[in-house]
């Protein structure tokens, strides 16, 4: 896959594609519709399958001190998408400039000259343009006039009539439940980033840790979880059981959230390497211990626990791919 921090001067095989629009945070199987529903009209046309999409995400723009909030920060999100067969991932940069661009502003700039689209598919509750003045109807309306055409996706919900959401992906993970959004995402919940050198504790009481910070994540309920974990790097994604801590510590006092992983019957050193931490369960709350032997001791039992739950679910492995 392709992907393009402009929308001007695009190549010539890359306008005039089916072009999926959205911020996709999360990639929840709503969005994952809306994605696939270009990608069918892609091919039907005979025409590239492009998403366009929007970094940073406008939240983060309109609102900088809110608790941080993504699903997906941008590598995680393309990659999602490429998964999905996307010939193209187009990212507008998004800021308080652009987000004074008009919803005509931004058909006639962005999908028309920009893009030259042959077709737009968005959410049926996409909205855009400067006061969100833009809706489906607009575009709908704006693509009869300017030649393009449009479908805006209907809702898509699960087998209890619930539409698929990145606000209830949020709620299940804050709500110490990863099963529940692996539901709705397709895919276990992730969280990845460069393995950071922290004090090395775990080390010391023989279980070792690879520690990442949470950066722009959401920050799921704190806890032990049964975890699912890879070292990104050459063409194969192996994927490796293991526990992880995900908070502040509290046997230690420390304050900032954490999320330290052990790997099972694994010793390399991935200082510096990029990992990807799927989160599979939630075995237990966090808490504070009253020295380094009831720590150890409660480490080995979610060790355990962890194994047989894993043990249990091994097509998880699978759905993290790639």
């Amino acid at each position: 896959m392709r992907i393009f921090r402009h929308f001007n001067d695009l190549p010539a095989e890359v306008r005039g594609a089916a072009v999926a629009i959205g911020n996709f945070d999360g990639l929840h199987l709503g969005h994952q519709a809306v994605i696939g529903e270009a990608g069918r009209i892609a091919q039907s046309a005979g025409v590239p399958w492009a998403a366009l999409t929007l970094e940073p995400h406008p939240r983060s723009v309109f609102a900088p001190n809110a608790p941080p909030f993504r699903l997906t920060p941008f590598r995680t999100k393309a990659r999602q998408i490429e998964a999905l067969g996307v010939d193209c991932l187009v990212v507008l940069h998004f800021d308080l400039d652009f987000s004074r661009l008009s919803a005509p502003a931004f058909v006639d700039e962005v999908l028309v000259e920009g893009l030259a689209a042959h077709y737009v598919v968005s959410g049926y509750d996409f909205v855009f343009g400067h006061g969100r003045e833009g809706d489906c109807e607009l575009l709908l309306h704006l693509g009869r006039e300017k030649g393009y055409g449009f479908t805006g996706v209907q809702p898509v919900c699960d087998d209890g009539g619930e539409v698929y959401s990145s606000t209830r992906v949020r709620e299940c993970l804050r709500n110490a439940d990863p099963r529940a959004a692996a539901r709705l995402l397709g895919r276990p919940f992730e969280i990845e980033g460069r393995v950071e050198r922290g004090d090395e504790r775990g080390r010391t009481i023989g279980f070792p840790t690879a520690n990442l910070h949470l950066g722009e994540y959401l920050r799921p309920a704190t806890g032990v979880y049964a975890v699912r974990a890879a070292v990104e790097g050459g063409d194969r994604t192996v994927w490796m059981d293991g526990v992880a801590n995900l908070g502040h510590r509290p046997t230690f006092g420390d304050n900032e959230i954490v999320l330290e992983t052990h790997l099972f019957d694994f010793e390399d050193d991935i200082y510096g390497h990029l990992l990807r931490v799927a989160l599979i369960e939630h075995l237990r709350p966090e808490k504070k211990f009253d020295g380094v032997d009831g720590l150890k001791a409660q480490i080995a039992d979610d060790c355990e626990q962890a194994r047989r739950i894993l043990a249990q679910s091994p097509g998880d492995a699978e759905t993290t791919k790639p």
